[in-house]
């Protein structure tokens, strides 16, 4: 599945803790790694309060370091320096997916505060909102440990195949790991409908109700299926159906169930706001420290 990985680095603390993520899916799934960092035109002295790298020569010294260090032992390890210099950091990095032809990259969000201003324009945005790549983020101060004693990876799933595309890789990886994999489908409560459906709700309510309570049946008996499909291809999986608003009940089902993981298919939104305003995977990535390994979609 995963054969090559991608992990954008600046020379600060915070993006290398994306490291034992990604070391520990690359030795796992016998992957590459690219350490690939972009010069900046203009560059600040620092960032994220550390020294920047800003000549291509520091740069590629601090990447072979790192290739060197014990974490990537028996890894085969690229690196990867843009020295052109350039203004739209993340947007190279985006054009590197291109070029470097990773099938997933590895990142840190910003920590505190931090996921909001990542996910609405900048690096991890673009790759998501504009690429097709998987994109899985780490929050340092979240669980950014080697993926080595993986108990159970999550599965947020709507029932349309078209945007079930993070399914086959949560089986996979739960397959390699050799962890649960744990299917989730939520389905709306009546005040928290939107648009023409909350208009509806007003005038019918009892028909609502009625089409609220089929939908969480239909959900049930959906989950219990796919379930089954993945039980008999050897991996372990469970499935819950649940009410209310998403993006909270994919946290709150992450922190009672201890998941190591959440994949997720996202839709990707081009712009500097877009992909931030209405997405509920952005909601997620700002309420929880689980890593959140997020699937692309395109229309």
């Amino acid at each position: 599945m995963f054969r090559h990985l991608l992990v954008p680095l600046d020379g600060s603390l915070m993006a290398e803790s994306a490291l034992p993520m990604a070391a520990g899916i690359a030795g796992r799934m016998h992957a590459e790694l690219t350490f690939v960092h972009v010069i900046e035109r203009n560059a600040p002295s620092e960032v994220h309060s550390e020294r920047h790298l800003v000549t291509p020569r520091e740069a590629s010294d601090y990447l072979d370091e790192v290739s060197r260090r014990p974490i990537c032992a028996g890894l085969v390890v690229h690196i990867h320096v843009h020295e052109a210099e350039v203004r739209d950091v993340a947007r190279s990095i985006t054009e590197h997916t291109a070029e470097l032809a990773p099938d997933l990259v590895v990142m840190s969000t910003h920590g505190k505060g931090g996921a909001r201003r990542l996910l609405s324009g900048t690096m991890a945005q673009q790759v998501i909102g504009l690429g097709a790549t998987p994109v899985l983020l780490v929050r340092p101060d979240g669980q950014a440990a080697a993926p080595t004693g993986w108990q159970l990876i999550l599965a947020p799933v709507d029932g349309d195949p078209a945007h079930e595309k993070g399914l086959p890789i949560a089986a996979e990886l739960a397959a390699a790991f050799g962890c649960s994999l744990h299917l989730l489908m939520v389905t709306p409560k009546i005040g928290e409908l939107t648009g023409s459906e909350k208009w509806t709700s007003t005038l019918l309510p009892g028909a609502t109700r009625l089409k609220l309570e089929m939908q969480s049946a239909e959900a049930q008996d959906y989950l219990a299926r796919t379930a089954l499909t993945y039980g008999k291809k050897g991996v372990s999986a469970g499935a819950e159906a649940s009410r209310g608003d998403p993006a909270r009940a994919i946290v709150r089902t992450a922190r009672r169930l201890a998941a190591d993981l959440i994949v997720m298919a996202t839709h990707g939104r081009a712009g500097t706001g877009a992909f931030w305003e209405g997405s509920v995977a952005a909601r997620v990535v700002s309420r929880t420290r689980v890593p959140l390994l997020l699937v692309p979609l395109r229309e």
